[in-house]
């Protein structure tokens, strides 16, 4: 899958690019708010070490320790001149010795100062199988099945290349039996090394897009509990996101308004919590869901969330209530073991009577369906942000879900450490 998009940040939230990516107190609620922080995120040139490991990884943050790539054509600049300034070995009288001992040592430095790089970036970049779950998820999703991989092996390919002429022509080079035939060999093996390395450097400007789009992924906490709203395409998750933060998200009528995970921080009586708003769920099998559909799954598959699910019973988001409420059960039993909270979006717009679409058969629905196109799943607030209906306790719920989802990451951490202890 070729990489896409931008990233989002009109909610002032960290957003996955689009193929082509997430503390507590208090008891007071009269005054409480919720606001937004801006996730300041800044890039390193920290380099980790590619360790083997007998499992994936149980951290995050393998994304933001990525080492700084050069474009190719600075890398090979750099490395000409560099080359052209080493001086031959002093002592060497006779000229055609010092000649060519010049020419081997400058297309060896040449050699050098290509390859060196290049395997810095291949042992450096991480093995995708040792990392977390979720960040293997959001490289295939974002990245394209297999492009990250394929990537890496081209580097590393060129590297070699780069090695294998290099050695070639300074060997030749020390072979020579005149200034002028070192001279030659010489420029034979410097322009030979420049048009391969042209030719072929798009291997390194594709990994330097890699790390800037791996780089620019959201930062997600482990141990910081996190919000995640779930539901079909253009039910209303982004406005709920306004009325939860102060950021300001695109709201538009037409689906998949949120392009990517939409990651960021509220805060909730001074202590923080992460948030997430996520592409929508469409009826359909996991084999026909889109890498959209497919990053909103890797979320709830591999992080400690708390789900906030909406649902649009108006008939205007596009996807009829019966349709919804297909969705909302399968992804409510394959997550049966998250927190979960139920809100009916945009309840000023609902009337006494459900709504039918023309292609439901309304005779063939249950007393379940039936209870779900007039009031939703049981146990679930009714919200509107246009006359503000039920808002205040959206936010104490919000509050609560998100109390026992940290009380849920303590007690698993503290199952870790024992045992890991025994």
């Amino acid at each position: 899958m070729a990489l896409r998009g931008g990233f989002f940040t009109q909610l002032q939230l960290r957003q996955i690019p689009r193929t082509s990516p997430f503390s507590l107190g208090g008891t007071t609620t009269k005054y409480r708010s919720l606001c937004l922080c801006r996730q300041i995120q800044t890039t390193t040139s920290v380099v980790t070490e590619n360790k083997p490991k007998n499992e994936s990884s149980t951290s995050v943050g393998a994304f933001q320790k990525l080492p700084m790539v050069m474009p190719s054509v600075d890398i090979l600049y750099s490395a000409l001149r560099k080359a052209k300034r080493v001086a031959p070995t002093k002592g060497i009288a006779n000229i055609a010795k010092r000649e060519r001992n010049k020419a081997a040592k400058q297309l060896d430095a040449l050699m050098k100062e290509l390859a060196v790089p290049l395997r810095g970036y291949t042992e450096n970049f991480p093995n995708r199988k040792y990392l977390h779950p979720y960040e293997g998820s959001l490289i295939e999703l974002t990245l394209g099945d297999g492009n990250y991989d394929t990537i890496l092996k081209r580097v590393d390919a060129l590297r070699k290349k780069v090695v294998f002429i290099g050695k070639e022509h300074a060997s030749l080079c020390a072979k020579s039996v005149s200034k002028r035939e070192a001279e030659e060999r010489l420029n034979e093996g410097m322009v030979r090394l420049e048009e391969m390395f042209n030719r072929e450097g798009k291997a390194v400007d594709d990994l330097l897009n890699v790390a800037k789009t791996l780089r620019a992924m959201p930062v997600v906490d482990l141990e910081t509990p996190t919000l995640c709203l779930v539901g079909a395409p253009n039910v209303g998750k982004s406005s709920l996101v306004r009325v939860l933060s102060t950021g300001k998200p695109e709201v538009c009528n037409y689906p998949f308004t949120t392009r990517g995970i939409l990651m960021g921080h509220i805060t909730l009586s001074y202590q923080n919590f992460q948030v997430t708003d996520t592409p929508g769920l469409l009826k359909r099998s996991d084999e026909e869901r889109n890498n959209l559909e497919k990053l909103t799954l890797a979320v709830l598959s591999h992080l400690p969330t708390a789900i906030l699910y909406v649902h649009d019973l108006t008939g205007e988001c596009g996807t009829s209530p019966s349709d919804q409420f297909k969705i909302y059960k399968e992804i409510k039993e394959r997550f049966r073991d998250h927190l979960w909270l139920d809100v009916v979006s945009k309840c000023d717009l609902l009337n006494t009577s459900p709504v039918i679409f023309i292609t439901e058969n309304r005779d063939d629905e249950g007393s379940e369906m039936e209870r779900y196109r007039k009031m939703g799943p049981e146990g679930a607030i009714r919200v509107s942000i246009k006359n503000e209906e039920g808002l205040n306790e959206l936010k104490d719920r919000v509050h609560q879900q998100l109390v026992a989802q940290m009380e849920r990451i303590g007690s698993q951490s503290n199952k870790d450490e024992a045992q890991v202890v025994t």
